[in-house]
């Protein structure tokens, strides 16, 4: 085995251990909560949702692309790989639609308490779980096509118009299924980060508005403890960058392997790297701003030390 072989391999499997850990230890805060009676946000629906996707995404490319790259390049069948690219494509696909649920729901959850939209905010955490089952089911249904042109490494069969993925192979559908089908996904994905952005921008807005209050009612006394939502937003607002900015890199490396009819391996290699590399930080970057474990332990402290 190559030198540069045993370090790819390396360098994905360590991926791939990083996030299951991180996508287990935010499953593991929400397992506590629960646990511990705690009242749950709108948004957490949600991202307990991405918290799955993600973790289908990096087992179901993670796993593989860490054994091709450490040689063992036919190891999958034909149903192995029609199964691995399906579940990708949903998985990642549901992660796309659970982001983008989650950026509109934490921006209209900080949005102002106007009578207008009182009743709005009071029935939209109730939309919550029809939206993430659609997303399921519409993604499932949208990539039913992906297995019947995908199959194993070693076939018998003498094509010349096919993406080795290295321990797969995609073939060509056709000019016209191959249009449809990339005109969908990229219709999806402007759509979603068009609402992304859209959020953002909105509760950049709202936050930047409500420090200019604070700061002109208590000039002499802000507080340096931000709220929760404060923090929830925060943590949205730099999960949809992160979301953005491996979305444009991942569109970029693709463009480049759809136009190059003789890529190298190495950017198939680091094409793989970034498609996953939301999944893996993403959970690191929730936890990071929730701190609702440690305010309930020291909570559970003072009430033993001072009983009622």
């Amino acid at each position: 085995m190559a030198t540069r072989d045993l370090i790819m391999g390396m360098i994905f499997l360590s991926r791939t251990i990083t996030g299951i850990l991180g996508n287990l230890s935010l499953l593991s805060h929400y397992l506590y909560l629960y646990l511990t009676g705690h009242k749950f946000r709108p948004t957490d629906l949600i991202i307990k949702h991405l918290t799955v996707a993600n973790c289908l995404v990096i087992l179901i490319k993670g796993v593989p692309q860490t054994m091709a790259a450490l040689g063992m390049k036919d190891f999958l069948s034909d149903a192995g790989c029609k199964l691995v690219f399906y579940v990708y494509r949903v998985s990642r696909d549901v992660s796309t639609g659970s982001t983008c649920l989650l950026s509109i729901s934490q921006a209209i959850t900080i949005s102002p308490k106007k009578p207008r939209w009182a009743e709005f905010k009071a029935k939209a955490p109730k939309y919550i779980g029809p939206f993430i089952i659609l997303f399921w089911i519409l993604n499932s249904i949208l990539n039913i096509l992906v297995p019947l042109y995908v199959t194993e490494r070693i076939t018998d069969k003498n094509i010349t118009e096919k993406v080795d993925h290295v321990y797969c192979v995609s073939l060509h559908p056709g000019k016209f299924i191959e249009s449809m089908y990339a005109t969908l996904v990229f219709f999806q994905n402007v759509l979603f980060v068009g609402f992304m952005l859209w959020s953002s921008g909105y509760m950049v807005f709202i936050l930047y508005r409500h420090k200019q209050q604070v700061q002109y009612i208590h000039r002499t006394n802000i507080s340096s403890r931000s709220s929760p939502e404060s923090r929830a937003t925060h943590s949205i607002l730099i999960l949809v960058s992160f979301f953005v900015l491996f979305c444009i890199f991942s569109s970029i490396l693709h463009i480049c392997l759809s136009i190059l009819n003789n890529h190298s391996l190495w950017l198939v290699n680091i094409s793989a790297l970034i498609t996953g590399g939301f999944s893996t930080v993403s959970p690191y970057i929730l936890m990071s701003h929730d701190s609702r474990v440690p305010r309930l332990c020291c909570a559970h402290t003072r009430n033993r030390e001072c009983p009622t």
